[in-house]
């Protein structure tokens, strides 16, 4: 029997790991997010694997971990696992970097829209009985302009590939991963995060949060963004400085913004971006839909596998 031990449950049910793992007999301990971190720790010192979606693994957390094998992220982003505690207790941490691709980028780009249309805003006065709202304020065509892509990992292709029916004059990315020839490949033109900034009229943001992303939009590229520019970020919070945000839009510095994703999670109630209605706003749900649940699941699952069998990761982060 193995334990795998589930933090901050996500999920409806676990019946597809436990299919995968039925060979070793799992035993599924699901720890709820506000449990005592002493009863936390004890669950842990025996756990044969962890799983967890946004859940913190500190380094206290994994220096218990006496008999675990396996730390598996149900998602992309590992920011919130000491990934090098874990390699110097000789734990594999892997992720699901190739799940929900699709949905993610449908996301962004229905943020993009919506945010560009004002249709949160307009469906609100609508319901308030108002008409005759179209020219309150100024709208601009997306057809024929420049769409800016930090990040070309999956979803940004994705992205890119549904872009494309829109008519966007040119698609500009920032990526010091995609060379030339890649850039070419692919129909994008590869530049700077300055040029991309000054030059793209819509930016969407796909890249993993670190120490060098943080706050890699800050009010320095925010000046430098034109008045008419929708900002999204379905990637990480991190990437974008909040505070500087709030105040680019209350100078009218950007036209608008679609968030999926906060500093802080859950976002504030009380937190200024929520009172401007030119902000979008979603609960981190870009990655869902009924069908990526059931593909993060077996992925996540299978990355258990792989290391119960005496294998390596497929997507072992912390190498």
């Amino acid at each position: 029997m193995k334990k795998i031990v589930v933090l901050e449950p996500g999920y409806v049910h676990y019946r597809e790991e436990e299919a995968i793992l039925a060979a070793f007999h799992p035993q599924f301990v699901v720890i709820p997010a506000n449990t005592a971190r002493d009863a936390l720790l004890e669950q842990l010192r025996d756990a044969d694997a962890v799983m967890l979606r946004e859940a913190r693994l500190d380094s206290g957390m994994i220096a218990v971990l006496d008999k675990c094998q396996a730390v598996v992220r149900y998602g992309v982003g590992v920011d919130n696992v000491d990934l090098v505690a874990a390699k110097e207790k000789g734990i594999y941490v892997a992720n699901v970097p190739d799940y929900g691709s699709e949905d993610v980028a449908e996301h962004a780009l229905a943020l993009l829209l919506a945010a560009t249309r004002r249709i949160t805003s307009r469906n609100q006065q609508v319901h308030q009985g108002q008409w005759n709202i179209g020219q309150a304020e100024p709208m601009f065509r997306m057809s024929g302009k420049v769409l800016g892509v930090v990040g070309f990992g999956r979803i940004a292709r994705c992205l890119a590939v549904k872009a494309r029916g829109i008519g966007f004059r040119s698609l500009l990315v920032c990526d010091p991963l995609l060379d030339t020839q890649a850039a070419e490949d692919a129909g994008v033109v590869s530049v700077s995060l300055e040029t991309l900034c000054r030059e793209a009229d819509f930016i969407s943001l796909h890249v993993p949060l670190s120490e060098k992303t943080r706050h890699l939009i800050g009010a320095q590229q925010l000046a430098m963004m034109k008045p008419t520019c929708v900002l999204v970020n379905t990637s990480r919070g991190g990437l974008i400085d909040e505070t500087a945000l709030f105040q680019a839009l209350q100078k009218r510095q950007l036209f608008a913004a679609g968030l999926d994703v906060f500093e802080q999670e859950p976002i504030r109630a009380d937190h200024p971006l929520l009172t401007l209605p030119e902000v979008i706003c979603t609960d981190h749900t870009a990655w869902f839909t009924e069908e990526s649940v059931i593909e993060l699941q077996r992925k996540a699952a299978q990355e258990v596998l792989r290391v119960f069998e005496g294998n390596k990761p497929l997507n072992w982060v912390n190498r």
